[in-house]
């Protein structure tokens, strides 16, 4: 159902879509025709292309019902037809996003809600890739800051200064991932002659998270139309002559909650 409602913004992105499924053609077919599905639904007699590729769910034993089904991913293949990026979770209830493998693999950002915050020391906007999850749905936050005229940010590196990061208050039905950071740069502060990883141009953060599909949080979520996730972005800037404390700055998203398509 999220792959239908991103269809047309995956084409527009030069990307087709094609899914493969264990599951009997009629029992695609009717799918289809009840939920308005327009992108090709593949079925997969036997499971001959799903252990061909090496997905098959070897745990599952042979005589039960669900014998046949996957470990579920995502592989975005080149034209050339040789496999760019994949995306799989280790528990079958968990699936990544549409939006959130775009902001992964593109400049997308997602259709999310989105907050800006200024500092004496940078900008940030950081905005959620989808605006409605359920149980299961690993997401992105995605973090773009710009340091202001002059200034720095730790970068992950061999220093003792506060590096750039995100914390999110706890939730009994969440799970933040580490951060990807992008490359940094070496900055050398001439007063004490060191050289440091930090950011000096503007630059992106993704912060995927995940919401448990656990029956405790799926009956938690289940009464619940929207949940809200407070957390804060950490760094510690500087500029050529001044190391400032280190800063907190506070953040919320708010998402709508829907519950699993069964």
């Amino acid at each position: 159902m999220e792959l239908q409602r991103r269809h047309k913004e995956l084409e527009a992105q030069g990307l087709g879509l094609a899914v493969i499924t264990y599951d009997a053609p009629e029992v695609l077919q009717r799918f289809t025709k009840e939920r308005g599905i327009t992108y090709p639904l593949i079925a997969d007699p036997g499971s001959a292309i799903i252990k061909r590729y090496g997905l098959l769910n070897a745990t599952v034993a042979a005589d039960s019902r669900a014998y046949g089904i996957p470990h579920p991913g995502t592989f975005i293949l080149g034209r050339d037809g040789r496999v760019k990026s994949r995306f799989f979770e280790a528990a079958y209830q968990e699936r990544n996003t549409v939006a959130s493998i775009l902001a992964r693999t593109s400049a997308s950002v997602g259709s999310g809600p989105a907050v800006t915050r200024s500092t004496p020391h940078l900008s940030v906007t950081a905005g959620a890739t989808d605006e409605v999850i359920a149980p299961g749905s690993r997401f992105s936050i995605v973090f773009e800051v710009t340091p202001g005229a002059g200034m720095h940010v730790y970068a992950p590196g061999k220093h003792t200064y506060q590096v750039v990061s995100i914390e999110f208050d706890p939730q009994p039905w969440l799970t933040a991932h580490p951060v990807t950071y992008p490359p940094s740069e070496i900055y050398h502060f001439k007063p004490l002659d060191e050289r440091v990883e930090v950011y000096i141009k503007p630059f992106r953060l993704v912060q995927d998270v995940t919401i448990a599909a656990t029956p405790a949080a799926q009956k938690q979520l289940a009464a619940l139309k929207t949940v809200t996730l407070t957390g804060r972005l950490q760094y510690q800037a500087c500029d050529d002559e001044v190391c400032y404390m280190p800063t907190r700055v506070p953040l919320s998203w708010t998402l709508d909650v829907r519950p699993l398509v069964r």
